[in-house]
């Protein structure tokens, strides 16, 4: 099955885009639905971020109807948003056609796609993806690069930010609803095309994180059973994690028996800007918030069967995204929207 298409059985399927532009700004463009919910079904949310990490433009709209659809085979597929516009996967490109009358105006088009994987499994999940878990998370493309125009009334732009390249990070979630405390962080760095991802919280009783590091000579994958831990024991033998709020701040450690890595993200306050969250009776508004000023710093050891951990390598992330949601997110439902 082609991950990145429709679900005919999920509650909710949503659809995640970052693009890095060339100013160093960014956009986040999620379009969400949730079947049978009474409040908010459909959700397009647009956030502007320029380099600064300040003066956020965002646009959460509440659409009329958003209608998902495999087209000509399972690879290709449309999500039409009743009055907004459309984004349209078809090969391995993607068209973005998104306006709210004149208030802005985006569109894009990708060139090619790098998927999560061309050694191993295409998706993080790997055979997990199979099992009716309460949620799914798949990332479509590490890097696609892509042609766009951008414009925002009443709001400035930086000059390059109005035409030109971007590279766009893509990823979905669908199953039944979003879970009660999670994490995310993602992080690309262009000079040496690596690239970290990762993604977990409070599922089915424990805790558990997915999470994946990139780069042309190393491939390092993580995901249960490895990276789990039971909150009432107090931890699991290969996975230990804090996530701090009030310092924005998340470490991560998990390790199997040949290899290991180690996680630290941190972003600066007056950086994040909220968003909302599917759930069965609708979206949630300030539900989590993201940044993407964050530094992620990425340690990845290896070992023999009874030999020490050794060191092989090391790289730091600069203008990464760090999102904490739900329970890491104290503000969460809360009028205050920025922080």
């Amino acid at each position: 099955m082609e991950h990145n298409a429709p679900h005919a059985g999920a509650v909710f399927e949503g659809y995640y885009s970052k693009f890095d532009l060339p100013s160093g700004a960014h956009i986040a463009l999620v379009i969400c639905q949730i079947k049978g919910a009474q409040t908010k079904p459909y959700m397009v949310s647009f956030t502007y971020v320029p380099q600064c990490g300040t003066h956020v433009y965002q646009r959460e709209i509440w659409a009329d109807k958003i209608t998902m659809t495999s087209t000509s085979n399972t690879s290709d597929c449309l999500l039409d948003v009743s009055g907004i516009g459309f984004v349209k996967w078809q090969g391995d490109t993607t068209a973005y056609q998104i306006s709210v009358g004149d208030e802005f105006a985006f569109a894009a088009t990708s060139s090619d796609r790098k998927p999560w994987s061309s050694r191993g499994p295409n998706t993080p999940e790997s055979l997990l993806v199979h099992l009716p878990l309460p949620l799914h998370w798949h990332v479509h493309s590490l890097a696609s690069s892509c042609s766009f125009t951008l414009a925002i009334r009443d709001h400035t732009i930086a000059g390059p930010d109005a035409s030109g390249t971007a590279l766009v990070h893509q990823e979905k979630n669908w199953a039944s609803s979003f879970p009660s405390a999670h994490m995310w962080l993602q992080a690309r760095n262009p000079s040496t095309d690596t690239s970290f991802c990762c993604a977990g919280g409070q599922i089915l009783g424990l805790e558990a994180f997915l999470l994946g590091y990139r780069s042309a000579d190393l491939d390092v994958d993580f995901r249960p059973p490895f990276s789990t831990r039971v909150p009432i024991v107090g931890g699991g033998p290969f996975m230990s994690y804090s996530c701090n709020w009030e310092e924005r701040t998340f470490t991560l450690s998990v390790q199997s028996f040949r290899q290991k890595i180690m996680v630290r993200a941190q972003a600066p306050k007056g950086s994040f800007f909220s968003l909302s969250s599917p759930f069965p009776e609708g979206h949630r508004e300030n539900y989590l918030g993201q940044s993407f000023k964050a530094t992620i710093e990425v340690r990845i050891y290896e070992s023999g069967w009874l030999t020490p951990w050794k060191l092989v390598r090391e790289e730091t992330f600069e203008e990464a995204s760090l999102e904490f949601g739900g329970g890491y997110y104290p503000p969460a439902g809360s009028a205050q929207r920025y922080h």
